[in-house]
C-alpha cells in the first residue's frame, strides 16, 4: 500500500513551500494526520530551464506510514507568480 491521493496532497504542499522559500539544501517536513503518514521533501540539484523557458527543479520526497518506507521523485516549476507548480510526482526508481 502506497501513499493516498491524500498524502500525496500534503508532499506536494510541502515541496511546494520548500521551493518557494528557495532554501538550497534544507528539506521540508509533511505529515498527513488522518492517514498517519509522513515524509519530508528535499530539493535536488539546481535549478534548469525547460523547454517552455520556466525555471524547474527536480526534489525527493520520503514517504513512511507504519513499515511501510519509500522515496517518490517529483519535478517542480516556478508559475508566474512565484509559487512552485508541481508537475510530477511518481515512486522513485533507483537507476
Amino acid at each position: 500500500q502506497g501513499p493516498t491521493d491524500s498524502d500525496l496532497a500534503f508532499a506536494r504542499a510541502a515541496a511546494s513551500d520548500v521551493l518557494t522559500k528557495g532554501d538550497k539544501d534544507s528539506g521540508q517536513p509533511w505529515e498527513n494526520a488522518k492517514t498517519g503518514a509522513h515524509g519530508s521533501v528535499t530539493p535536488l540539484a539546481k535549478a534548469y530551464t525547460a523547454d517552455d523557458g520556466r525555471n524547474c527543479r527536480d526534489f525527493l520526497a520520503s514517504y513512511v506510514n507504519g513499515d511501510i518506507e519509500s522515496w517518490l521523485q517529483g519535478a517542480a516549476c516556478q508559475a508566474v507568480n512565484g509559487r512552485w507548480d508541481i508537475h510530477t510526482l511518481k515512486p522513485w526508481r533507483r537507476g
